[in-house]
């Protein structure tokens, strides 16, 4: 990675989320901070319960934060409570979502699965289909792309799902365990992909994950406890805003 500069494409700055009040609070997460520069990739790792998707689901504007803020490219979207944008739409727009499971809709076929995300947000048919397969071909899949979900593979189905989160042309890509129903070499694939993504089209991805075999893919590592958020591994990138 070089020292060049690069815009700033996620930014969370004091993350706190709590759920309850009284004896029943109990606090998910606590002042989480981390900024994603535009091209890196960033591994979140923590066990089980430490607030590792909270925080994802908190900066994907899904599960929206008890106080802190999260900047997306130059804009400032939530401000605690307050938010300075339509979250669906600008989600919608600016954030792409990879799961655990591919979530692919089984009645659609590959290319279906990637348009829908376009024709969500107005795309024509003929515009959608044509990205559609450029990003399957891209993903090394556009033999694939009138197979149903059900005759796909778990790696193929998963680089459908990156297809899909891609569709928008999102500033943000956010994965959680997206390598967990695969065996290591694919799994290892599904990783370098992320990374080919990120350097090669300017997104900022965080990744959660517990496969600490394909930690050297990424630019950045974080680790969760117990709700804390700390910087493990630090890429030579400089974040500019």
């Amino acid at each position: 990675m070089t020292t060049e500069s690069k815009p700033i494409a996620i930014e969370a700055a004091k993350l706190t989320k709590i759920y309850g009040s009284g004896n029943t609070e109990v606090v998910a997460m606590r002042d989480a901070s981390m900024q994603v520069a535009q091209g890196e990739v960033v591994a979140l790792l923590g066990p089980s319960g430490s607030g590792k998707s909270t925080f994802l689901t908190a900066v994907g504007l899904i599960n929206p934060p008890t106080s802190g803020q999260i900047t997306i490219g130059d804009k400032l979207v939530l401000d605690g409570a307050t938010a300075h944008a339509n979250l669906r739409s600008f989600r919608r727009r600016h954030i792409g979502f990879i799961f655990q499971k591919s979530n692919l809709i089984p009645f659609l076929t590959a290319v279906e699965n990637v348009q829908i995300a376009m024709q969500l947000n107005g795309q024509s048919k003929r515009a959608s289909y044509r990205r559609a397969m450029e990003l399957l071909d891209y993903l090394g899949v556009a033999d694939r792309a009138a197979n149903y979900p059900s005759m796909l593979s778990g790696g193929q189905q998963q680089r459908i799902a990156v297809a899909r989160s891609l569709a928008n042309s999102p500033s943000v890509i956010l994965a959680d365990e997206p390598t967990a129903a695969l065996d290591g070499q694919r799994g290892r694939q599904v990783m370098e992909l992320f990374a080919k993504v990120a350097h090669e089209q300017g997104a900022g991805v965080i990744v959660v994950t517990h496969d600490h075999r394909s930690l050297d893919v990424f630019d950045t590592t974080y680790e969760m406890e117990d709700g804390i958020l700390n910087r493990t591994k630090t890429t030579t990138m400089e974040v500019s805003k």
